[in-house]
């Protein structure tokens, strides 16, 4: 039994969209069909929640989601919806709810950032700051963790831009927060992204499993055309509904 005033463990949410054609990974078309866009998602969010799982012994983990799903049933995490509203209300009432269970701090991730490391996840919980960004290179943040929180924190920013990130600290400072920031990673939004992933060759067993697939029966794209994976347009962390 935990003891009065004594904080929770840390709590990992992992936002992520239900899976279904025509709702994830529009950006891959027509690349990809609306199916294999599915099947896509589907293998990321698997992988980053088999990451999320060897991690247990330091935080609480929750699933979630946009609309109700029964996908990824095989993990045994709670699962919530996510609250109406854009993406830092969705945010901001996610974190709010969380601190205020007693949890000591909460940690956000979104799904689009397929291979993130352990320890990228682990930096961001260890800090002592109010908030830590775990910043893409396309200028978004695939992560947040805050101790504090204010219903101020992410006003006027400009969610999938690639001025996400620095609006986000501008606000936070705005407001009084402490800020840090973590380890870089990428997104997987454009065609050139899912380029860079096949080369870089950091992805999980489900989404190289989909890769195998995708590319059977075809050439691979090689290592000396990885930086062709830059994104054209931003899209960091999950996308507003």
């Amino acid at each position: 039994m935990r003891e009065p005033n004594v904080p929770k463990r840390p709590l990992i949410i992992l936002f992520a969209k239900a899976p279904a054609a025509g709702r994830v990974k529009t950006r891959l078309l027509p690349l990809l069909s609306p199916d294999q866009t599915v099947e896509l998602h589907r293998a990321m969010v698997l992988d980053t929640l088999e990451t999320l799982q060897r991690l247990r012994h330091i935080a609480d983990i929750e699933l979630h989601t946009d609309l109700p799903t029964n996908d990824w049933a095989v993990f045994p995490f709670p699962r919530r919806l996510q609250p109406d509203g854009g993406l830092g209300q969705r945010l901001w009432v996610t974190m709010a709810r969380a601190l205020g269970e007693g949890h000591a701090r909460v940690l956000i991730l979104g799904s689009d950032s397929p291979g993130l490391p352990a320890a990228h996840v682990t930096g961001l919980l260890e800090s002592t700051a109010d908030v830590k960004l775990g910043p893409t290179e396309d200028g978004g943040f695939y992560g947040i963790s805050a101790r504090r929180v204010t219903p101020e924190m992410f006003d006027g920013i400009r969610w999938s831009t690639a001025h996400t990130l620095a609006d986000t600290r501008v606000a936070l400072q705005r407001i009084g927060l402490s800020v840090e920031t973590g380890e870089d990673w990428f997104d997987v939004d454009e065609p050139g992204d899912l380029i860079r992933l096949t080369t870089m060759g950091c992805a999980g067993l489900h989404l190289t499993s989909w890769l195998d697939t995708f590319y059977q029966g075809g050439s691979r794209p090689n290592r000396g055309i990885a930086n062709q994976g830059q994104p054209a347009q931003q899209d960091s962390f999950f996308t507003s509904r």
